[in-house]
């Protein structure tokens, strides 16, 4: 792994301020804007994770629960002040299939011009 896992660590340490920061310190913003930020963080994720070769099916079990816990201890946690929301976990698992996908299409492309 080395410093691939870096880029993976730093997403994640992201995705817990983004995810746990008070309501109070969100900033305001389109309807919608929190859906996008959730499909982006996510595919984030699983893009750092796949670069630091983690193994897929522990990677992509991980941050599925972790979608789900994420928006439990937001409902969970009253002083956040912010709502878990079964939309946003979809939204979740959204990204992190985009996330895969994207990967996927770039390590096929790298592959097919190495070996060629």
């Amino acid at each position: 792994m080395g410093v691939r896992i870096l880029p993976f660590v730093v997403a994640a340490l992201l995705s817990v301020i983004v995810l746990f920061t008070p309501q109070s310190g969100v900033p305001t913003a389109p309807p919608g804007t929190d859906k996008v930020v959730h499909f982006l963080l996510f595919a984030l994720l699983m893009a750092t994770g796949r670069y630091a070769r983690l193994p897929l099916t522990p990677l992509l079990a991980g941050l599925i629960c972790y979608a789900a816990v994420s928006e439990v201890l937001q409902w969970l946690i009253t002083p956040l002040r912010r709502g878990g929301d079964v939309l946003d976990g979809l939204v979740d698992v959204a990204g992190i299939g985009l996330g895969y996908l994207v990967t996927r299409s770039v390590t096929r492309s790298v592959t097919r011009s190495v070996t060629r």
